[in-house]
């Protein structure tokens, strides 16, 4: 009697759980079909495959510009040169020689984005532990420096960008078709004429403006000289160790910086339990009743196309080298000089958005609780923005706080690639400390 009852007992337990467990699996299942509907509805396919990143070393799947075409010799050297302190050595002052990188401005550990609210390169010094200490050196004058404007965009996913910069004003073709007698000198634009895409054309220009330089000396000091030979072997040596070619590896490696192992990439691919409930509430708010995707809708979560959300400009937070004259806070308009393009910015991606606290053109915002909140309650803060060229995406959303949590929670985490390191190199062939090489940032970041 006493063993039928313990049995009885241990089937009745046994039936429980396997309902708990149907019940949680039920519920899940629900939120994958409900998801998988809304993605649906957004894509443009019509297939959540829409928003699939490929592997990094897919070079067939990555898009790239038919003018450098990818290989892994090229995306090696532009692995080191990207972090490369020791090509430096355009610097406005002796002292600032050798000192930083591509990556002053887009550290990995930031998402590839400044860790403070403005990027600087030449004329900077310190980093602290996620870029958030980089400072003016005092040896240089305001006018002297090489700072940004306008916040840089993360470089992550940037292959699905066709024209670069927040006004999208490099690269020949798709956005910037009909533009063509725009693209003078004096904005840096005439490198468009040569019929590169975006990243290709900005990183021609970036490296003079950058004050970084490329040489047969130089690759022959740092080690680089062999590597040029395998990335570039069909170009005549007399031409192949050059600032150009530097620029086109840079631009294969960051053609290949894929977030494709964040959780929500996980989910793409089939593994349902990548992501938790929560992460998949705010997935279906993403694309649903927040209507994010409306915008954000290109396979990296980003669009070519350009809104003005009457957000506050970089010089309000009392940034280096800018101004209310800026001809960077007017956005496309500042490019094409069409009225209707005024303000309006590109949507950018958003994956490891988590990495860095500051956001929008003019880090403006310093959470991302805060850049719910502010689509939310949908109220330009702008003053020189008029209401007019307000988007009419840019609507009142009636969010709960639950359903802000839940939203956080995709965006934080879901869209948040935790293996950034693996894009980075072990050391750059010069020895240098990097991505900056300035006594103060060697210190901080504990180089020898």
């Amino acid at each position: 009697m006493k063993v039928v009852r313990t049995l009885s007992i241990s089937l009745l337990a046994l039936a429980c759980l396997v309902a708990c467990s149907y019940d949680t699996l039920h519920k899940a299942d629900a939120l994958d079909v409900e998801l998988k509907e809304r993605i649906e509805r957004h894509s443009p396919t019509r297939s959540i495959d829409h928003f699939i990143l490929p592997s990094n070393t897919d070079y067939d799947a990555i898009p790239q510009d038919p003018m450098n075409p990818l290989s892994p010799e090229k995306v090696a050297l532009g692995k080191y040169l990207f972090f490369e302190t020791g090509i430096a050595q355009a610097a406005v002052k002796e002292s600032g020689k050798g000192t930083y990188s591509c990556g002053s401005c887009h550290v990995p550990t930031a998402g590839f984005r400044p860790g403070s609210p403005q990027g600087i390169a030449d004329g900077g010094i310190g980093f602290g532990v996620n870029g958030e200490l980089r400072q003016q050196n005092p040896e240089y004058d305001e006018t002297e420096l090489d700072v940004q404007g306008i916040r840089p965009i993360s470089v992550l996913n940037v292959a699905y960008v066709t024209n670069t910069f927040w006004n999208g004003q490099f690269g020949a073709g798709f956005v910037n078709e009909g533009t063509e007698h725009l693209w003078n000198e004096e904005d840096q634009t005439e490198i468009n004429h040569t019929g590169h895409m975006g990243l290709e054309a900005q990183n021609i220009e970036g490296l003079e403006v950058h004050r970084m330089e490329m040489s047969k000396e130089l690759a022959d000091a740092y080690g680089y000289t062999p590597l040029f030979d395998r990335a570039f072997r069909d170009v005549p040596p007399a031409e192949r160790y050059s600032k150009y070619n530097t620029a086109m590896a840079i631009s294969a490696y960051l053609r290949t910086l894929i977030t494709n192992k964040a959780p929500f990439q996980e989910w793409l691919r089939g593994d349902y339990n990548a992501m938790t409930d929560q992460e998949k509430r705010g997935g279906i708010l993403f694309f649903g009743k927040a209507n994010c995707a409306s915008c954000h809708n290109n396979t990296s979560l980003n669009a070519m196309e350009f809104y003005a959300l009457g957000v506050n400009d970089l010089h309000m937070i009392g940034a280096l080298g800018t101004g209310a004259e800026d001809r960077r806070n007017l956005g496309r308009g500042g490019f094409t000089g069409e009225q209707d393009d005024l303000y309006k910015f590109k949507v950018p991606q958003l994956y490891n958005l988590s990495d860095a606290p500051f956001y929008f053109h003019g880090s403006s915002k310093q959470t991302l609780e805060e850049v719910i909140d502010y689509f939310d309650t949908a109220i330009p803060e702008n003053p020189n923005v008029p209401l007019s060229s307000i988007s009419n995406k840019f609507y009142p959303l009636g969010l709960s706080d639950e359903e802000k949590a839940d939203l956080l929670a995709f965006l934080s985490s879901a869209l948040n690639d935790p293996y950034l390191n693996r894009y980075v190199p072990p050391y750059v062939q010069s020895g240098y400390c990097f991505p900056n090489n300035d006594p103060v940032s060697v210190e901080q970041m504990g180089c020898e």
